[in-house]
Protein backbone atom coordinates (compact mmCIF):
# COMPACT_ATOMS: atom_id res chain seq x y z
CA UNK A 1 0.00 0.00 0.00
CA UNK A 2 3.02 2.49 0.06
CA UNK A 3 3.26 4.66 -2.78
CA UNK A 4 6.65 4.14 -5.19
CA UNK A 5 8.09 7.39 -6.40
CA UNK A 6 10.70 8.14 -8.45
CA UNK A 7 14.26 8.91 -7.32
CA UNK A 8 15.98 10.67 -10.22
CA UNK A 9 19.78 10.11 -11.08
CA UNK A 10 22.07 10.84 -13.28
CA UNK A 11 22.64 8.38 -16.27
CA UNK A 12 24.89 7.97 -18.98
CA UNK A 13 23.24 7.62 -22.22
CA UNK A 14 24.52 6.84 -25.77
CA UNK A 15 22.80 8.51 -29.00
CA UNK A 16 21.88 5.36 -30.50
CA UNK A 17 20.45 6.69 -33.15
CA UNK A 18 23.96 7.99 -34.75
CA UNK A 19 25.03 4.78 -34.32
CA UNK A 20 21.92 2.56 -35.83
CA UNK A 21 22.89 4.37 -38.92
CA UNK A 22 25.85 2.61 -40.03
CA UNK A 23 24.24 -0.81 -39.08
CA UNK A 24 20.78 -0.57 -40.94
CA UNK A 25 22.93 0.44 -43.94
CA UNK A 26 25.09 -2.87 -43.22
CA UNK A 27 21.78 -5.10 -43.44
CA UNK A 28 20.04 -3.18 -46.12
CA UNK A 29 23.24 -3.81 -48.47
CA UNK A 30 23.57 -7.32 -47.89
CA UNK A 31 27.11 -6.72 -45.52
CA UNK A 32 25.53 -8.56 -43.23
CA UNK A 33 22.50 -11.20 -43.87
CA UNK A 34 20.23 -12.89 -41.46
CA UNK A 35 19.24 -16.56 -42.01
CA UNK A 36 16.38 -16.87 -42.47
CA UNK A 37 16.05 -13.96 -44.07
CA UNK A 38 12.54 -13.14 -42.28
CA UNK A 39 14.16 -11.52 -39.63
CA UNK A 40 15.63 -8.95 -41.20
CA UNK A 41 12.45 -7.19 -40.35
CA UNK A 42 12.52 -7.90 -36.61
CA UNK A 43 16.06 -6.13 -37.06
CA UNK A 44 15.06 -3.06 -38.84
CA UNK A 45 11.75 -2.24 -36.82
CA UNK A 46 13.96 -2.24 -33.89
CA UNK A 47 16.46 -0.07 -35.72
CA UNK A 48 14.39 2.63 -37.31
CA UNK A 49 12.80 3.29 -33.88
CA UNK A 50 15.52 3.25 -31.41
CA UNK A 51 16.11 5.19 -28.49
CA UNK A 52 18.59 6.79 -26.47
CA UNK A 53 20.62 4.10 -25.14
CA UNK A 54 20.86 4.13 -21.48
CA UNK A 55 24.06 2.16 -20.45
CA UNK A 56 24.78 3.10 -17.05
CA UNK A 57 23.76 0.56 -13.87
CA UNK A 58 24.25 0.67 -10.49
CA UNK A 59 25.73 -3.01 -9.66
CA UNK A 60 28.97 -4.14 -8.40
CA UNK A 61 30.35 -6.15 -10.90
CA UNK A 62 31.17 -4.88 -14.58
CA UNK A 63 33.44 -2.72 -16.65
CA UNK A 64 33.14 0.99 -14.82
CA UNK A 65 32.52 3.83 -16.79
CA UNK A 66 35.09 5.32 -17.79
CA UNK A 67 34.30 9.08 -16.65
CA UNK A 68 36.09 10.52 -13.87
CA UNK A 69 35.00 13.97 -11.77
CA UNK A 70 36.83 16.74 -10.85
CA UNK A 71 37.04 18.92 -7.24
CA UNK A 72 33.62 21.00 -9.13
CA UNK A 73 32.24 18.15 -10.50
CA UNK A 74 33.32 19.02 -13.88
CA UNK A 75 33.69 15.48 -15.91
CA UNK A 76 36.14 13.97 -17.56
CA UNK A 77 35.87 11.14 -20.38
CA UNK A 78 38.87 9.18 -21.30
CA UNK A 79 40.30 6.14 -22.06
CA UNK A 80 42.39 5.31 -18.79
CA UNK A 81 42.65 6.98 -15.12
CA UNK A 82 46.46 8.63 -15.80
CA UNK A 83 44.66 10.48 -18.98
CA UNK A 84 41.70 11.92 -16.85
CA UNK A 85 44.33 13.13 -14.32
CA UNK A 86 46.62 14.48 -16.89
CA UNK A 87 43.06 16.16 -18.35
CA UNK A 88 42.11 16.94 -15.17
CA UNK A 89 45.51 18.68 -13.75
CA UNK A 90 45.72 20.67 -17.29
CA UNK A 91 42.04 22.01 -17.06
CA UNK A 92 42.82 23.00 -13.05
CA UNK A 93 46.21 23.84 -13.86
CA UNK A 94 47.77 21.84 -11.11
CA UNK A 95 47.35 18.35 -9.35
CA UNK A 96 43.83 17.96 -7.81
CA UNK A 97 42.14 14.70 -6.91
CA UNK A 98 39.76 13.20 -8.88
CA UNK A 99 36.92 9.86 -8.70
CA UNK A 100 35.99 7.98 -10.93
CA UNK A 101 32.15 7.46 -11.72
CA UNK A 102 30.48 4.59 -9.49
CA UNK A 103 28.01 3.18 -12.38
CA UNK A 104 28.90 0.28 -14.75
CA UNK A 105 28.40 -0.21 -18.28
CA UNK A 106 25.15 -2.16 -19.09
CA UNK A 107 25.35 -5.42 -19.57
CA UNK A 108 24.98 -5.61 -23.66
CA UNK A 109 27.09 -2.29 -24.29
CA UNK A 110 30.23 -4.81 -22.72
CA UNK A 111 28.87 -7.42 -24.65
CA UNK A 112 28.62 -5.48 -27.56
CA UNK A 113 32.50 -4.67 -27.71
CA UNK A 114 33.16 -8.88 -27.30
CA UNK A 115 33.89 -9.57 -31.46
CA UNK A 116 37.05 -7.10 -30.81
CA UNK A 117 37.50 -6.48 -27.71
CA UNK A 118 37.90 -10.73 -26.61
CA UNK A 119 40.73 -9.97 -29.63
CA UNK A 120 42.84 -7.93 -27.67
CA UNK A 121 41.48 -4.54 -29.25
CA UNK A 122 42.25 -1.17 -28.51
CA UNK A 123 45.43 -2.64 -29.20
CA UNK A 124 46.38 -3.56 -33.08
CA UNK A 125 47.09 -7.34 -32.25
CA UNK A 126 47.53 -10.09 -34.79
CA UNK A 127 44.50 -12.27 -33.29
CA UNK A 128 42.14 -9.07 -34.23
CA UNK A 129 43.72 -8.47 -37.74
CA UNK A 130 42.99 -12.51 -38.48
CA UNK A 131 39.53 -13.23 -37.37
CA UNK A 132 37.81 -9.71 -37.27
CA UNK A 133 35.20 -9.59 -39.13
CA UNK A 134 34.00 -13.04 -38.34
CA UNK A 135 31.53 -15.72 -40.58
CA UNK A 136 28.86 -16.78 -38.78
CA UNK A 137 26.97 -15.73 -35.82
CA UNK A 138 24.34 -18.04 -34.28
CA UNK A 139 21.97 -17.02 -31.71
CA UNK A 140 17.95 -16.90 -30.68
CA UNK A 141 15.89 -14.42 -31.99
CA UNK A 142 15.02 -12.37 -28.85
CA UNK A 143 18.35 -10.85 -28.65
CA UNK A 144 18.55 -9.87 -32.31
CA UNK A 145 18.44 -6.37 -30.72
CA UNK A 146 19.81 -6.40 -27.50
CA UNK A 147 23.27 -8.38 -28.69
CA UNK A 148 23.31 -8.68 -32.29
CA UNK A 149 22.26 -5.04 -33.17
CA UNK A 150 24.67 -3.99 -30.46
CA UNK A 151 27.61 -5.89 -31.76
CA UNK A 152 27.03 -4.14 -35.41
CA UNK A 153 26.68 -0.89 -33.86
CA UNK A 154 29.79 -0.90 -31.78
CA UNK A 155 31.57 -3.01 -34.51
CA UNK A 156 30.98 -0.81 -37.09
CA UNK A 157 31.72 2.66 -34.69
CA UNK A 158 35.22 1.34 -33.61
CA UNK A 159 36.12 -1.30 -36.27
CA UNK A 160 34.72 0.46 -39.13
CA UNK A 161 33.36 -3.13 -40.31
CA UNK A 162 30.92 -5.34 -39.69
CA UNK A 163 31.29 -8.02 -36.65
CA UNK A 164 30.26 -10.60 -39.05
CA UNK A 165 28.59 -11.40 -42.12
CA UNK A 166 25.82 -13.74 -41.43
CA UNK A 167 23.78 -13.84 -38.61
CA UNK A 168 22.06 -17.41 -38.44
CA UNK A 169 18.36 -17.60 -35.89
CA UNK A 170 17.83 -20.79 -34.68
CA UNK A 171 14.83 -22.34 -33.26
CA UNK A 172 13.80 -22.21 -29.51
CA UNK A 173 13.50 -25.87 -27.60
CA UNK A 174 9.97 -26.35 -26.32
CA UNK A 175 8.22 -29.10 -24.50
CA UNK A 176 6.83 -31.85 -26.21
CA UNK A 177 3.32 -30.29 -26.76
CA UNK A 178 5.55 -26.77 -28.24
CA UNK A 179 4.63 -25.01 -25.22
CA UNK A 180 8.00 -22.97 -23.71
CA UNK A 181 9.73 -24.63 -20.78
CA UNK A 182 8.78 -22.88 -17.65
CA UNK A 183 9.69 -23.48 -13.50
CA UNK A 184 6.42 -23.02 -12.82
CA UNK A 185 4.81 -24.82 -15.38
CA UNK A 186 7.13 -27.64 -14.53
CA UNK A 187 7.94 -28.70 -17.91
CA UNK A 188 11.46 -27.74 -17.87
CA UNK A 189 13.93 -30.73 -19.47
CA UNK A 190 17.35 -30.84 -17.89
CA UNK A 191 20.02 -31.26 -20.85
CA UNK A 192 22.48 -32.68 -18.54
CA UNK A 193 19.86 -35.01 -17.61
CA UNK A 194 19.30 -36.09 -21.53
CA UNK A 195 23.27 -36.15 -21.71
CA UNK A 196 23.69 -38.69 -18.67
CA UNK A 197 20.76 -41.10 -20.02
CA UNK A 198 21.02 -41.06 -23.54
CA UNK A 199 24.68 -39.27 -24.84
CA UNK A 200 25.71 -35.92 -25.47
CA UNK A 201 25.57 -37.02 -29.66
CA UNK A 202 21.99 -38.04 -29.27
CA UNK A 203 20.89 -34.81 -27.55
CA UNK A 204 22.80 -33.11 -30.33
CA UNK A 205 21.44 -34.94 -33.33
CA UNK A 206 18.03 -34.36 -31.98
CA UNK A 207 18.26 -31.03 -31.89
CA UNK A 208 19.63 -30.47 -35.18
CA UNK A 209 17.48 -33.35 -36.92
CA UNK A 210 14.40 -31.22 -35.78
CA UNK A 211 16.04 -27.59 -36.31
CA UNK A 212 14.22 -26.86 -39.72
CA UNK A 213 14.40 -22.88 -40.28
CA UNK A 214 11.07 -20.92 -38.82
CA UNK A 215 10.10 -23.52 -36.59
CA UNK A 216 10.46 -24.09 -33.04
CA UNK A 217 12.13 -27.36 -31.59
CA UNK A 218 9.14 -29.65 -29.99
CA UNK A 219 11.54 -31.45 -27.97
CA UNK A 220 10.74 -35.09 -26.15
CA UNK A 221 12.71 -37.57 -24.47
CA UNK A 222 11.47 -40.17 -27.21
CA UNK A 223 13.14 -38.53 -30.26
CA UNK A 224 16.31 -38.39 -28.02
CA UNK A 225 15.97 -42.41 -27.49
CA UNK A 226 15.74 -42.69 -31.12
CA UNK A 227 18.92 -41.46 -32.04
CA UNK A 228 20.97 -42.80 -28.92
CA UNK A 229 19.69 -45.81 -30.81
CA UNK A 230 21.27 -44.38 -33.97
CA UNK A 231 24.49 -44.14 -31.76
CA UNK A 232 24.33 -47.55 -31.42
CA UNK A 233 23.85 -48.60 -34.95
CA UNK A 234 26.30 -46.56 -36.32
CA UNK A 235 28.91 -48.38 -33.47
CA UNK A 236 27.29 -51.93 -33.95
CA UNK A 237 28.34 -51.20 -38.34
CA UNK A 238 31.68 -50.67 -37.32
CA UNK A 239 31.92 -53.40 -35.38
CA UNK A 240 30.44 -55.51 -38.32
CA UNK A 241 33.14 -54.39 -40.25
CA UNK A 242 36.22 -55.23 -37.74
CA UNK A 243 34.55 -58.65 -37.25
CA UNK A 244 34.77 -58.88 -41.46
CA UNK A 245 38.50 -57.43 -41.53
CA UNK A 246 36.93 -54.33 -43.46
CA UNK A 247 40.22 -52.06 -42.86
CA UNK A 248 40.11 -48.76 -44.67
CA UNK A 249 43.34 -49.14 -47.47
CA UNK A 250 45.24 -46.44 -48.80
CA UNK A 251 45.63 -47.80 -51.97
CA UNK A 252 41.82 -48.02 -52.60
CA UNK A 253 39.94 -46.11 -55.37
CA UNK A 254 36.48 -46.41 -55.22
CA UNK A 255 36.36 -45.16 -58.78
CA UNK A 256 38.25 -48.42 -59.77
CA UNK A 257 34.95 -51.20 -57.90
CA UNK A 258 34.31 -53.59 -60.28
CA UNK A 259 31.30 -55.19 -58.28
CA UNK A 260 27.58 -53.39 -58.82
CA UNK A 261 26.94 -53.69 -55.50
CA UNK A 262 30.32 -51.57 -54.42
CA UNK A 263 29.93 -49.51 -57.18
CA UNK A 264 26.44 -48.44 -55.81
CA UNK A 265 27.40 -48.02 -52.62
CA UNK A 266 29.79 -45.76 -53.36
CA UNK A 267 27.96 -43.48 -55.35
CA UNK A 268 25.04 -43.24 -52.71
CA UNK A 269 27.62 -42.32 -50.20
CA UNK A 270 28.95 -39.38 -53.06
CA UNK A 271 24.98 -38.23 -53.50
CA UNK A 272 24.50 -38.19 -49.67
CA UNK A 273 28.12 -36.14 -48.97
CA UNK A 274 26.54 -33.64 -51.47
CA UNK A 275 23.48 -33.74 -50.71
CA UNK A 276 24.65 -32.99 -46.49
CA UNK A 277 27.16 -30.28 -47.70
CA UNK A 278 24.87 -28.14 -49.63
CA UNK A 279 22.27 -28.33 -46.97
CA UNK A 280 25.37 -27.26 -44.37
CA UNK A 281 26.41 -23.98 -46.67
CA UNK A 282 22.41 -23.46 -46.69
CA UNK A 283 21.68 -23.35 -42.82
CA UNK A 284 19.33 -26.10 -43.42
CA UNK A 285 21.10 -28.22 -40.43
CA UNK A 286 18.13 -30.70 -40.09
CA UNK A 287 18.53 -31.95 -43.92
CA UNK A 288 21.94 -31.89 -43.56
CA UNK A 289 21.08 -34.35 -40.39
CA UNK A 290 18.31 -36.47 -42.31
CA UNK A 291 20.24 -37.09 -44.86
CA UNK A 292 22.98 -38.61 -43.00
CA UNK A 293 21.06 -40.47 -41.10
CA UNK A 294 18.57 -42.10 -44.04
CA UNK A 295 22.19 -43.44 -45.53
CA UNK A 296 23.97 -44.69 -42.29
CA UNK A 297 20.60 -46.36 -41.17
CA UNK A 298 18.75 -47.07 -44.10
CA UNK A 299 21.38 -47.79 -46.68
CA UNK A 300 24.72 -48.41 -45.34
CA UNK A 301 23.58 -50.54 -42.61
CA UNK A 302 20.54 -52.07 -43.25
CA UNK A 303 20.79 -53.32 -47.00
CA UNK A 304 24.71 -52.47 -47.76
CA UNK A 305 25.50 -54.87 -44.85
CA UNK A 306 22.79 -57.71 -45.70
CA UNK A 307 23.96 -57.42 -49.41
CA UNK A 308 27.48 -57.85 -48.56
CA UNK A 309 27.52 -60.99 -46.71
CA UNK A 310 27.61 -63.22 -49.45
CA UNK A 311 30.86 -61.38 -50.75
CA UNK A 312 32.54 -61.22 -47.38
CA UNK A 313 31.63 -64.69 -46.53
CA UNK A 314 32.29 -66.53 -49.67
CA UNK A 315 35.58 -68.03 -50.95
CA UNK A 316 36.75 -65.27 -53.86
CA UNK A 317 39.26 -63.44 -52.59
CA UNK A 318 38.87 -60.43 -55.43
CA UNK A 319 35.03 -59.85 -54.40
CA UNK A 320 36.24 -60.10 -51.34
CA UNK A 321 39.18 -58.08 -51.21
CA UNK A 322 37.10 -54.98 -52.73
CA UNK A 323 33.84 -55.20 -50.61
CA UNK A 324 35.96 -55.18 -47.44
CA UNK A 325 37.81 -52.20 -48.45
CA UNK A 326 34.69 -50.27 -49.86
CA UNK A 327 32.48 -51.00 -46.40
CA UNK A 328 35.82 -49.70 -44.94
CA UNK A 329 36.07 -46.99 -47.03
CA UNK A 330 32.21 -45.85 -46.96
CA UNK A 331 32.52 -46.16 -42.80
CA UNK A 332 35.40 -43.58 -42.98
CA UNK A 333 33.32 -40.75 -44.80
CA UNK A 334 29.95 -41.80 -42.90
CA UNK A 335 32.21 -40.93 -39.77
CA UNK A 336 33.29 -37.76 -41.46
CA UNK A 337 30.09 -36.28 -42.36
CA UNK A 338 28.51 -37.12 -38.88
CA UNK A 339 31.45 -35.78 -36.84
CA UNK A 340 29.95 -32.16 -36.96
CA UNK A 341 26.72 -33.20 -35.43
CA UNK A 342 27.86 -36.08 -33.25
CA UNK A 343 31.47 -35.66 -32.62
CA UNK A 344 32.34 -37.78 -29.45
CA UNK A 345 31.46 -41.69 -30.89
CA UNK A 346 32.45 -40.57 -34.35
CA UNK A 347 36.04 -39.44 -32.75
CA UNK A 348 35.91 -42.49 -30.84
CA UNK A 349 35.38 -44.96 -33.69
CA UNK A 350 37.93 -42.88 -35.79
CA UNK A 351 40.71 -43.88 -33.20
CA UNK A 352 39.28 -47.34 -33.08
CA UNK A 353 38.99 -48.79 -36.71
CA UNK A 354 42.30 -48.85 -39.10
CA UNK A 355 46.24 -47.38 -38.16
CA UNK A 356 45.37 -43.57 -37.68
CA UNK A 357 49.12 -43.09 -36.13
CA UNK A 358 47.55 -40.54 -33.77
CA UNK A 359 45.13 -38.32 -36.12
CA UNK A 360 42.04 -36.84 -34.97
CA UNK A 361 39.14 -36.82 -37.24
CA UNK A 362 38.23 -33.50 -36.36
CA UNK A 363 41.52 -32.43 -38.16
CA UNK A 364 40.56 -34.51 -41.55
CA UNK A 365 39.09 -32.81 -45.25
CA UNK A 366 35.29 -32.74 -45.15
CA UNK A 367 34.58 -35.37 -47.74
CA UNK A 368 34.21 -34.20 -51.56
CA UNK A 369 33.26 -36.60 -54.53
CA UNK A 370 33.55 -35.90 -58.43
CA UNK A 371 30.09 -36.70 -59.66
CA UNK A 372 31.24 -39.14 -62.00
CA UNK A 373 31.13 -42.06 -58.64
CA UNK A 374 27.31 -41.82 -59.22
CA UNK A 375 26.62 -44.98 -60.97
CA UNK A 376 23.23 -44.63 -62.47
CA UNK A 377 23.36 -48.69 -63.96
CA UNK A 378 24.37 -49.74 -60.60
CA UNK A 379 21.38 -47.57 -58.80
CA UNK A 380 19.07 -49.15 -60.61
CA UNK A 381 19.81 -52.74 -60.33
CA UNK A 382 20.67 -52.40 -56.83
CA UNK A 383 17.18 -50.23 -56.26
CA UNK A 384 15.17 -53.42 -58.43
CA UNK A 385 16.70 -55.86 -55.76
CA UNK A 386 15.53 -53.65 -52.34
CA UNK A 387 12.50 -52.67 -54.26
CA UNK A 388 11.43 -56.33 -54.97
CA UNK A 389 12.67 -57.28 -51.45
CA UNK A 390 10.57 -54.66 -49.62
CA UNK A 391 7.22 -55.59 -51.66
CA UNK A 392 7.45 -59.38 -50.61
CA UNK A 393 8.32 -58.32 -47.38
CA UNK A 394 5.24 -56.25 -46.98
CA UNK A 395 3.07 -58.31 -48.37
CA UNK A 396 4.12 -60.96 -45.66
CA UNK A 397 3.74 -58.57 -43.10
CA UNK A 398 -0.21 -57.84 -44.37
CA UNK A 399 -0.84 -60.95 -45.21
CA UNK A 400 -0.02 -61.76 -41.72
CA UNK A 401 2.41 -64.93 -43.37
CA UNK A 402 4.24 -66.38 -39.96
CA UNK A 403 8.22 -65.32 -39.85
CA UNK A 404 9.56 -68.47 -40.21
CA UNK A 405 7.33 -69.63 -43.26
CA UNK A 406 9.13 -69.81 -46.71
CA UNK A 407 7.03 -69.13 -49.78
CA UNK A 408 7.52 -69.39 -53.54
CA UNK A 409 7.61 -66.12 -55.88
CA UNK A 410 7.61 -65.94 -59.72
CA UNK A 411 8.28 -63.51 -61.99
CA UNK A 412 6.16 -62.99 -65.51
CA UNK A 413 6.97 -60.90 -68.49
CA UNK A 414 10.18 -60.23 -67.32
CA UNK A 415 12.54 -58.42 -69.71
CA UNK A 416 16.22 -59.65 -70.34
CA UNK A 417 17.66 -56.97 -68.23
CA UNK A 418 15.34 -58.25 -65.06
CA UNK A 419 16.19 -62.00 -65.65
CA UNK A 420 19.75 -60.83 -65.86
CA UNK A 421 19.47 -58.99 -62.59
CA UNK A 422 17.04 -62.08 -61.29
CA UNK A 423 19.75 -64.52 -62.15
CA UNK A 424 23.16 -62.51 -60.44
CA UNK A 425 20.75 -61.51 -57.18
CA UNK A 426 18.96 -64.82 -57.16
CA UNK A 427 20.43 -66.19 -53.59
CA UNK A 428 20.24 -63.11 -51.62
CA UNK A 429 16.68 -62.34 -52.69
CA UNK A 430 15.55 -65.48 -52.07
CA UNK A 431 17.29 -65.29 -48.52
CA UNK A 432 16.21 -61.83 -47.37
CA UNK A 433 12.65 -62.63 -48.50
CA UNK A 434 12.41 -65.72 -47.30
CA UNK A 435 11.66 -67.65 -50.41
CA UNK A 436 11.21 -71.24 -50.99
CA UNK A 437 12.16 -71.04 -54.49
CA UNK A 438 12.46 -68.18 -57.10
CA UNK A 439 11.47 -68.54 -60.40
CA UNK A 440 10.32 -67.28 -64.01
CA UNK A 441 6.59 -68.11 -65.30
CA UNK A 442 5.58 -68.31 -68.94
CA UNK A 443 2.00 -69.42 -68.17
CA UNK A 444 -0.66 -68.24 -66.18
CA UNK A 445 -0.85 -67.10 -62.82
CA UNK A 446 -0.77 -69.54 -60.12
CA UNK A 447 -4.65 -69.97 -57.63
CA UNK A 448 -4.17 -67.96 -54.72
CA UNK A 449 -1.39 -65.92 -54.89
CA UNK A 450 -0.64 -62.32 -54.57
CA UNK A 451 0.51 -60.63 -57.26
CA UNK A 452 3.34 -57.64 -57.05
CA UNK A 453 3.79 -55.35 -60.28
CA UNK A 454 7.97 -54.23 -60.49
CA UNK A 455 8.36 -52.33 -63.43
CA UNK A 456 7.55 -54.31 -66.54
CA UNK A 457 7.19 -57.30 -64.72
CA UNK A 458 4.40 -59.23 -62.65
CA UNK A 459 5.76 -61.14 -59.35
CA UNK A 460 2.94 -63.87 -58.06
CA UNK A 461 3.41 -65.37 -53.94
CA UNK A 462 1.06 -68.48 -53.86
CA UNK A 463 0.02 -68.07 -50.17
CA UNK A 464 -3.02 -70.60 -49.93
CA UNK A 465 -0.80 -73.11 -48.45
CA UNK A 466 1.34 -70.45 -46.39
CA UNK A 467 -1.90 -68.89 -44.22
CA UNK A 468 -5.17 -69.60 -43.23
CA UNK A 469 -7.34 -67.46 -45.57
CA UNK A 470 -11.03 -67.75 -43.86
CA UNK A 471 -9.17 -66.86 -40.66
CA UNK A 472 -6.83 -63.95 -41.72
CA UNK A 473 -9.93 -62.46 -43.62
CA UNK A 474 -11.42 -62.63 -40.15
CA UNK A 475 -8.53 -60.92 -38.21
CA UNK A 476 -8.32 -58.24 -41.24
CA UNK A 477 -12.65 -57.24 -41.43
CA UNK A 478 -12.23 -57.68 -37.09
CA UNK A 479 -8.75 -54.83 -37.40
CA UNK A 480 -10.80 -52.71 -39.80
CA UNK A 481 -13.78 -52.46 -37.51
CA UNK A 482 -12.14 -51.40 -34.40
CA UNK A 483 -10.32 -48.93 -36.02
CA UNK A 484 -13.57 -47.45 -37.63
CA UNK A 485 -14.90 -47.21 -33.85
CA UNK A 486 -11.64 -45.05 -32.89
CA UNK A 487 -12.02 -43.02 -36.03
CA UNK A 488 -15.87 -42.69 -35.14
CA UNK A 489 -14.56 -41.85 -31.20
CA UNK A 490 -12.35 -38.93 -32.35
CA UNK A 491 -14.64 -37.70 -34.74
CA UNK A 492 -17.58 -37.33 -31.67
CA UNK A 493 -14.94 -35.24 -29.74
CA UNK A 494 -13.48 -33.44 -32.55
CA UNK A 495 -16.79 -32.61 -33.38
CA UNK A 496 -17.91 -31.24 -29.71
CA UNK A 497 -17.78 -27.51 -29.23
CA UNK A 498 -17.19 -27.70 -25.65
CA UNK A 499 -13.81 -30.23 -25.68
CA UNK A 500 -12.31 -27.89 -28.62
CA UNK A 501 -12.81 -24.78 -26.37
CA UNK A 502 -11.94 -26.61 -23.39
CA UNK A 503 -9.21 -28.67 -23.95
CA UNK A 504 -5.36 -27.46 -24.20
CA UNK A 505 -4.17 -26.78 -27.50
CA UNK A 506 -2.08 -29.83 -26.93
CA UNK A 507 -4.76 -32.66 -26.38
CA UNK A 508 -7.05 -31.51 -29.50
CA UNK A 509 -3.94 -31.86 -31.68
CA UNK A 510 -2.84 -35.16 -30.71
CA UNK A 511 -6.79 -36.16 -31.05
CA UNK A 512 -6.50 -35.40 -34.57
CA UNK A 513 -3.06 -36.89 -35.23
CA UNK A 514 -4.36 -40.00 -33.72
CA UNK A 515 -7.43 -39.70 -35.99
CA UNK A 516 -5.03 -39.41 -38.73
CA UNK A 517 -2.83 -42.31 -37.60
CA UNK A 518 -6.01 -44.48 -37.88
CA UNK A 519 -7.34 -43.92 -40.71
CA UNK A 520 -4.10 -44.52 -42.32
CA UNK A 521 -3.60 -47.81 -40.61
CA UNK A 522 -7.90 -48.79 -41.43
CA UNK A 523 -6.32 -47.88 -45.68
CA UNK A 524 -3.31 -50.25 -44.98
CA UNK A 525 -5.48 -52.98 -43.62
CA UNK A 526 -7.88 -52.67 -46.67
CA UNK A 527 -5.84 -52.98 -49.16
CA UNK A 528 -4.23 -55.90 -47.18
CA UNK A 529 -8.21 -57.10 -47.38
CA UNK A 530 -8.47 -56.34 -50.83
CA UNK A 531 -5.37 -58.78 -51.73
CA UNK A 532 -6.52 -61.30 -49.91
CA UNK A 533 -9.80 -61.79 -51.66
CA UNK A 534 -8.02 -62.08 -54.93
CA UNK A 535 -6.59 -65.20 -53.57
Amino acid sequence: GVVIEPWLTDQWYVNAEVLAQPAIKAVETGQISFVPKQWDNTYFEWMRNIQPWCISRQLWWGHRIPAWYGPDGEIFVELTEAAAQAAADAHYGKPVEIRQDEDVLDTWFSSGLWPFSTLGWPEKTKALETYYPNNDLITGFDIIFFWVARMIMLGMHFMDDVPFRKVYIHALVRDEHGQKMSKSKGNVIDPLELVDKYGADALRFTLVAMEAQGRDIKLSESRVEGYRNFATKLWNVARFCETNECLPSPSYVPAACSMTLNRWIVGELAKTADQVTAALEAYRFNEAANSIYQFTWGIFCDWYVELSKPALLGSDEGTKTETRATAAWVLDQVLHLLHPIMPFVTEELWSRTGERQGAMLINGPWPTFDASLEDSAAAEEIDWVIRLISAVRAVRVEMNVPGGAKVPLVLRDASDQTKERMQRHHDIISRLARLERFELLDGEMPKGAVQIVIDEATAAMPLADAIDIDQERARLQKEIGKLEQDVEKIDKKLSNEKFLSRAPDHVVEEQRQRRMDAVAARTGVEAALSRLEQL
